[in-house]
């Protein structure tokens, strides 16, 4: 479902573009510290019980939610509400990180604090194969 009228969209189609993309209505920002993977994703408006974060298939981490608009109906009238303009993000949204082999998966924290969601990957220091010698047998 559009957010934008028709009439808006042909002024600006980025913004309706917007409204239907997940990865565009919902930023996240990955970045890499010496100690963890963090994820920041903008998800105003949103209560952390209206948040699922989750690791799928070992090392995929999952973001999703739903944003509820506010209804059509003003429930204390019973009158039907006329919009002007919709701009704001509804609806379901997800996002998938594949998370590298580094990545401490049992040890995934999150917490939100005024709108944004803050996801802590700790990182492990991967060994690397040693290499052995192998002898030649022969002459």
């Amino acid at each position: 479902m559009s957010l934008i009228s028709r009439d808006y969209q042909t002024l600006d189609p980025f913004l309706s573009m917007i409204n239907r993309c997940p990865v565009l209505s919902t930023p996240t920002d990955w970045k890499e510290t010496k100690d963890a993977h963090v994820f920041l994703s903008d998800l105003p408006g949103l209560k952390k019980d209206e948040v699922k974060v989750e690791v799928h298939e070992g090392r995929l981490l999952h973001i999703s939610g739903n944003w509820r608009g506010d209804d059509d109906v003003d429930d204390k009238n019973k009158n039907m509400i006329k919009w002007h303009r919709v701009e704001r993000c509804r609806g379901k949204f997800q996002r998938r990180f594949r998370l590298p082999e580094n990545a401490k998966v049992d040890q995934v924290k999150a917490h939100m604090e005024n709108g944004v969601l803050v996801v802590t990957v700790p990182k492990q220091e991967i060994k690397k194969p040693e290499t052995k010698q192998v002898q030649i047998q022969g002459n």
